[in-house]
């Protein structure tokens, strides 16, 4: 049976090592790209190791302590497995793609699938390779308890506004968000893409956060005059509750009126229902769009 406490037992000692002083240089700049925080590194927190910058070690010395330090904490035999192999990933990453040391350790100390498909989603995460995370992060297999973190990492680093991937996660995953922050950038992400779609997300939630995503809504197509076209016609045309139409005038009148397509916006509306803003606030709204 596999000793993990044996540093042999789980770490080449010979061959390419990935911690050398451009293995580290290379992935500070990941973590800093990061905001200062690889998944790794939380990963390692839950095992209690809370040290600044634990990974990446450095060099041999620094990678037996980090052993040492997972072996004496206090997760089970498989969460300290999930973290050698994800450290092997780094060793196979620098010797070549015939190298087998993570899937090897895996068959040798029977890790389950689950955590081998996490480890390698992580870890093409924190190498900002997405496409390839998200073929292991959208497996049903998986606990949904990094997801927030993956939801922000993804939409913050989409490029050219293209949330294909964030929305991918979310609409395969389906997780119920932890934090606001995942919500809203979620949100946005989605209000970017399809107005009704972010409508029907925003009725899953409570009155209040309820208005604030909608209100967030018709922000998201009022500041984006190019769009405003369609995009005021897929949200003029929506068929919207009671509050949500309160809501709507409320906000044209109120903190969107400083929009030019305010008043656009609150005439296709007028159209599509055949109910009237009352006259003071279009005038108000024609002032401001001046």
């Amino acid at each position: 049976m596999l000793d993990l406490t044996q540093f042999q037992a789980i770490f080449p000692t010979d061959g390419a090592k990935p911690y050398d002083q451009k293995g580290i240089k290379e992935i500070e700049t990941f973590r800093k790209s990061f905001d200062g925080t690889l998944f790794i590194d939380r990963v390692l927190r839950t095992l209690g190791i809370t040290e600044a910058k634990a990974y990446p070690p450095k060099g041999d010395n620094g990678l037996r302590s980090l052993h040492r330090h997972i072996c004496d904490s206090n997760g089970s035999a498989h969460h300290k497995l999930s973290v050698f192999y994800y450290l092997l990933l780094d060793h196979d990453y620098v010797r070549g793609a015939r190298s087998q040391l993570a899937g090897t350790l895996a068959e040798a100390s029977a890790l389950p699938t689950k955590y081998q498909i996490l480890m390698r989603g992580l870890w093409h995460m924190d190498r900002k390779e997405f496409k390839f995370a998200l073929e292991h992060l959208a497996h049903p297999s998986l606990p949904s308890e990094f997801a927030d973190d993956i939801i922000v990492a993804l939409v913050r680093h989409a490029s050219a506004n293209d949330y294909s991937l964030p929305l991918a996660y979310y609409h395969t995953t389906q997780p119920v968000f932890k934090t606001s922050e995942a919500l809203e950038l979620l949100f946005g992400a989605l209000a970017r893409t399809s107005v009704a779609e972010a409508l029907y997300l925003s009725r899953g939630y409570p009155e209040h956060t309820r208005q604030q995503l909608f209100e967030k809504l018709v922000a998201s197509v009022l500041d984006y005059p190019e769009e405003v076209g369609p995009r005021g016609k897929e949200l003029a045309s929506l068929p919207l509750t009671g509050p949500e139409e309160n809501w709507l005038q409320q906000y044209l009148v109120g903190d969107g009126k400083k929009s030019k397509n305010a008043r656009l916006v609150g005439q296709m509306r007028q159209i599509v229902t055949g109910r009237n803003i009352a006259p003071a606030a279009l005038n108000g709204l024609a002032k401001a769009g001046r």
